[in-house]
């Protein structure tokens, strides 16, 4: 989650990749030209999968008015007497087209934020962390802050967290705040330390930790919650920069093939802006908005006012239970096995988010709390099912609520069926667990590990997932999600035999777990996720089969279109 939602967390609630060649000639969007009600497409040529069980696959597309109106066989007049006058007509010439490709859970701001602040990604060791600091810091004023992020030292070879005495020597009087991947940790230097009051005598708030050495002398680290310590340090999100960020998210979702992302932790003051934005045509795919409760918002709003444009829609809201693994603050029920006196941390206690529970079902709004361990995922079913005990159907606006489970990371084997039982939906993200196969036996070792990251048990005991990238935490490419799912081993093909290799899914389950299953978690079934009559025409076009060739082969895919309700919104040069 970004920076700013991570200090805003269920506490605060009481208080209410590369191109490809041309596909053809003919396929050359006119940017002037508005697909979705002018002219008709048709699509045929290479295979075209639905993620329809009944019908996996079909030859030939027609869309009008931004709707599908054919969905079969390519043969005799389909597209002249479906599309309508003077059709574009797409050969895809071999390349496959899909569903549009939905990303369940990202941050659709921060993703446009981090293509504008110091991106930390891929960053190999302390010494390289360094280096990309000063580096950076010679565009900036005396006493300016830096901020980047995107950091993870699982691989790296110092083995250990970054600390204020790595940072203090290239920045001693510029504050400098380097957020983790994950977005549950920061390290900062002494210069940031003293600006904030940060001292030996500090003590951690509720949900965050300040690590400390032997000395009681604060490292730097600040985990979870104790990362609004330094808030005020922070750039400041204006509207222009907000909206901005919104444009280059949009953009380069697009070009990765997305054509919707459920956006988690979504500043409610940001709802009109992207609205906004997408009607002057800078936002082109769909959002999904879950928003933190806040800035004037009940939950009673949603229901008397729902939100939804043609591309944006509003209808749930986003909590947090615990923290992150790789930062240890994923909350357990028993100790970590590299840290025997840490349990993790839980943000939230039953007294806080159960009046909000009950109002959300009352309400009809969707719920979708953070959960990472299996301490944190156990207590938000039970949460869950008492609030759907105490507000049984008659009582509701909406009989099937279909709250969510962000992550569902760490479960206890006993929970699984739990899932499908209450109707609660497990939001995943397959790059989480073939980034942390380098980190999580230390973490919790092999035995907790079987109900890690569970898509196989999950499915078979009933539950559908929603599948998610978690970007800006991971890079938030369907390539790499759609690889995890089927393959279970990171990008260069590593695993361990403590990994489970038996919870990875079948290719047919991961195209829905990105196309179908989305839909449903968004109760946008009836309109998304599939190829049929009456859908809207939302596709995804690759330069290869990824339901077909080597699972290595499926990270070279290429983008090749992307098209959201007709439009085409990124096409390959």
């Amino acid at each position: 989650m970004s920076k700013s939602k991570m200090l805003f967390t269920v506490a605060s609630v009481v208080a209410l990749t590369s191109a490809c060649s041309d596909v053809s000639e003919k396929t050359e969007p006119d940017q002037n030209v508005n697909y979705s009600q002018d002219r008709g497409m048709c699509f045929s040529g290479g295979p075209i999968y639905t993620a329809v069980d009944t019908v996996p696959k079909v030859e030939a597309v027609a869309v009008r008015n931004g709707s599908i109106v054919y969905s079969g066989d390519n043969a005799g007049e389909w597209c002249n007497n479906n599309a309508g006058p003077n059709p574009i007509r797409t050969d895809l010439a071999g390349k496959a087209m899909f569903p549009g490709f939905s990303d369940a859970h990202g941050h659709f701001v921060g993703i446009g934020l981090r293509e504008m602040t110091l991106n930390l990604e891929g960053t190999l060791s302390v010494s390289e962390l360094k280096s990309k600091v000063a580096l950076a810091l010679k565009d900036l004023n005396g006493g300016e802050t830096l901020y980047g992020r995107g950091w993870i030292e699982t691989h790296w070879p110092e083995k250990r967290f970054p600390n204020r005495g790595d940072l203090d020597g290239i920045a001693p009087n510029n504050p400098v705040i380097l957020e983790r991947a994950d977005g549950h940790a920061v390290v900062v230097n002494t210069a940031a330390l003293t600006a904030s009051n940060i001292t030996a005598d500090t003590k951690s708030p509720f949900g965050g930790d300040i690590l400390k050495d032997n000395n009681g002398q604060p490292t730097g680290m600040l985990i979870d919650k104790a990362g609004a310590l330094v808030n005020d340090l922070m750039p400041k999100n204006t509207e222009k920069r907000t909206r901005l960020a919104m444009k280059k998210a949009s953009d380069l979702y697009a070009s990765r093939g997305w054509t919707n992302i459920h956006s988690m932790s979504f500043d409610p003051a940001g709802v009109a802006m992207i609205r906004d934005e997408a009607s002057k045509g800078n936002v082109n795919i769909r959002v999904y908005a879950s928003t933190d409760i806040g800035g004037g918002f009940e939950t009673k709003d949603f229901a008397a006012n729902p939100f939804a444009a043609d591309l944006i829609t509003r209808r749930s809201i986003k909590l947090y239970s615990d923290g992150a693994l790789g930062s240890r603050g994923a909350a357990l029920l028993a100790p970590y096995d590299d840290d025997p006196d840490n349990i993790g941390l839980m943000l939230t206690t039953y007294e806080t988010i159960m009046p909000v529970l009950k109002t959300a079902l009352k309400d009809g709004v969707q719920v979708n709390t953070h959960a990472i361990g299996d301490r944190a995922n156990n207590l938000v079913l039970n949460w869950y099912e008492e609030a759907m005990m105490a507000v049984p159907e008659n009582e509701r606006a909406i009989a099937d609520p279909r709250w969510r489970i962000e992550h569902s990371q760490i479960l206890n084997i006993d929970d699984i069926p739990r899932f499908a039982k209450l109707g609660v939906i497990p939001s995943m993200q397959p790059s989480h667990a073939i980034g942390d196969l380098h980190f999580a036996v230390d973490r919790i070792g092999p035995e907790r590990l079987a109900g890690g990251y569970a898509w196989r048990s999950l499915i078979d005991s009933g539950s559908i997932i929603a599948g998610g990238t978690d970007a800006p935490v991971e890079v938030g490419d369907p390539r790499i999600e759609f690889y995890a799912a089927v393959h279970r081993k990171d990008l260069k093909g590593y695993s361990n035999e403590a990994w489970y290799d038996d919870q990875k899914v079948t290719r047919q389950e991961a195209l829905k777990m990105f196309t179908a299953w989305p839909a449903y978690a968004a109760f946008e079934e009836d309109r998304l996720g599939t190829i049929e009559v009456g859908k809207a025409a939302d596709f995804t076009i690759f330069d290869r089969d990824i339901m077909t060739i080597a699972e290595p082969d499926i990270l070279k895919a290429k983008t090749v279109m992307t098209v959201v309700n007709g439009k085409v919104v990124f096409k390959a040069k």
